[in-house]
């Protein structure tokens, strides 16, 4: 029976390892969706690895896959995938669908090198759950640039800034932020379903109603921020 169960508990770890790995799945289709020139198709296809993503952390807990697969780097792959469908892929579609040209091309290396060092940081995440600088979300980007076609100086500039935040260290909520996790997830499925209907309807309006929880995403990093700052002075008075 015991070994049944180790069996059975290796199996559903690596059932959670392929979930994750399904993610790159959804970013080569990304990638074809494209080539085809089909923008639609490209933010389907990175909605639903965000799905992914936002739900393959519950299940590797849930089971406890670091005990069952130890040899094997869930984070790392978590990692890779993320990479490709937060920040190369969305750079990859800023260029393809003209977001960016001209000198502003340039930005495209700095973008991509931020985003991988900030990946790398051994402080990417904080040990209370937060992440530390703009979480790379240049998917989440690509879609508001695509859809207020804003000068390419202005996306230029847009992307400057956020590369320069990946390095400064603000905490920003994430999905296992303690005493965050249900409203985390609560306004994430919301704001979720008004990136749904922006993909389908390309609408301005949807996508300035939904710029509030950006907004508020990184008012509250900025909130802690200021908080820490006079908690410091505080104790060092």
């Amino acid at each position: 029976m015991n070994y049944f169960r180790k069996i059975n508990g290796r199996t559903r770890a690596w059932l959670v390892h392929l979930y994750t790995g399904l993610g790159l799945m959804c970013g080569f289709m990304a990638l074809y969706a494209m080539v085809a020139n089909d923008p639609k198709l490209v933010f389907f296809w990175l909605g639903v690895a965000l799905v992914i993503d936002a739900t393959d952390g519950t299940f590797a807990r849930k089971f406890n896959i670091k005990q069952w697969t130890p040899d094997f780097d869930g984070r790392k792959l978590d990692d890779i995938t993320d990479y490709i469908n937060y920040a190369f892929l969305p750079v990859f579609f800023m260029w393809r669908f003209d977001l960016i040209s001209g000198l502003w091309i340039l930005v495209i290396p700095v973008v991509l090198l931020s985003s991988v060092y900030g990946f790398c940081q051994s402080d990417a995440k904080t040990n209370d759950g937060y992440f530390t600088g703009f979480p790379n979300f240049w998917n989440l980007v690509a879609l508001y640039l695509f859809t207020f076609q804003w000068p390419v100086v202005i996306n230029g500039i847009i992307l400057v800034v956020l590369s320069i935040l990946i390095f400064v260290p603000f905490k920003f909520v994430s999905f296992s932020t303690p005493g965050k996790v249900r409203l985390a997830k609560s306004l994430s499925v919301v704001y979720f379903v008004l990136l749904i209907l922006m993909v389908i309807n390309a609408s301005q309006m949807i996508a300035v109603i939904s710029l509030l929880f950006p907004i508020l995403y990184f008012g509250y990093a900025l909130y802690l921020k200021l908080n820490e700052s006079k908690l410091v002075a505080l104790i060092d008075s």
